[in-house]
């Protein structure tokens, strides 16, 4: 069974930057060689929506229109590690992150046509960009 642990997030200023982190554990060898993994985000009264996501085995990767230029996804496979850079915050961009993971589907579709259907989840991680 694939677990995902997130950690990072918090309370910043408009203009900030965080990095958000997501170790998967509970796999044989490094599970980010056999899944596609990303970040989705949930506000209030919003739409989940899929944010980045990678394989790490081909390079693909995906970024939503809202934070293209501002978010880098990368992925330390040795350490079964996504990461979510997160610069030029903004208030909108102020949700409940998680790390998703997937054996199937792909990268576009992941955080896209099928957000919200991944097979495993984070925990979430508050991210809160206010002054």
């Amino acid at each position: 069974q694939l677990q995902l642990v997130q950690s990072g997030g918090g309370l910043v200023q408009p203009g900030g930057s965080l990095r958000l982190s997501c170790v998967a554990s509970g796999f044989s060898g490094s599970a980010l060689d056999y899944f596609q993994v990303g970040w989705v985000r949930q506000a209030p009264g919003k739409e989940r929506e899929g944010v980045s996501c990678i394989s790490a085995s081909d390079g693909d990767t995906y970024y939503s229109d809202s934070v293209k230029g501002r978010f880098t996804i990368s992925t330390d496979v040795a350490k079964s590690t996504v990461y979510l850079q997160m610069n030029s915050l903004k208030p909108e961009d102020t949700a409940v992150y998680y790390c998703v993971a997937d054996g199937i589907t792909t990268v576009q579709a992941m955080c896209t046509s099928a957000v919200g259907n991944s097979e495993y989840w984070g925990q979430g991680t508050q991210v809160t960009v206010s002054s």
